[in-house]
């Protein structure tokens, strides 16, 4: 059976052309890139609760999750015209424009490139100069188990309490 090159998935009147969509980004679960979609379909306003007007540094995962996972901080050349970018400037005095997800088109764009995870910066758009937020990211890793990374969750819990400060999950 020949796989399909592309997709082509409407939402919001916008076109989102999803390249590769029979390509296999979970192997041991036969999950493919179009499955992937989908599920961000489903959670799509879950997920922008998170993200939503904030920049965002694409981890593309272009070997599906099994492949080397590479960032890329500065928005594709090749985008859609409703794709909106936002000029950050780093201490070094470099800049880049990032993506801004504000809608579900625009974050299954972003899954397309390969982005399985997403990044936003402590930041929003509209206010670059004033972070916001504070994001611990635990992640178990080679040598660091699920049973540590729940221990240290519960140990920054404990620690934000004692700021008086509210965690989100």
């Amino acid at each position: 059976m020949r796989k399909a090159r592309q997709a082509v998935l409407e939402l919001a009147g916008r076109e989102i052309v999803i390249t590769n969509p029979d390509k296999l980004f979970f192997p041991q679960a036969g999950h493919t890139k179009r499955d992937l979609v989908r599920y961000y379909a489903a959670v799509a306003e879950g997920a922008l609760r998170g993200i939503a007007g904030r920049p965002i540094v694409l981890k593309r995962y272009v070997d599906g999750a099994a492949g080397e996972p590479f960032f890329q901080k500065r928005a594709p050349e090749q985008r859609p015209e409703w794709i909106e970018t936002v000029e950050l400037r780093f201490p070094s005095g470099r800049t880049a424009r990032e993506i801004v997800v504000r809608d579900a088109a625009q974050l299954l764009w972003m899954v397309n490139l390969g982005c399985i995870d997403v990044n936003p910066h402590p930041v929003r758009a509209d206010d670059l100069e004033h972070p916001d937020e504070l994001r611990v990211d635990l992640d178990p890793g080679p040598g660091v188990g699920w049973d540590s990374v729940r221990r240290v969750t519960l140990l920054v819990r404990d620690v934000l309490d004692g700021h008086r400060l509210r965690a989100c999950p």
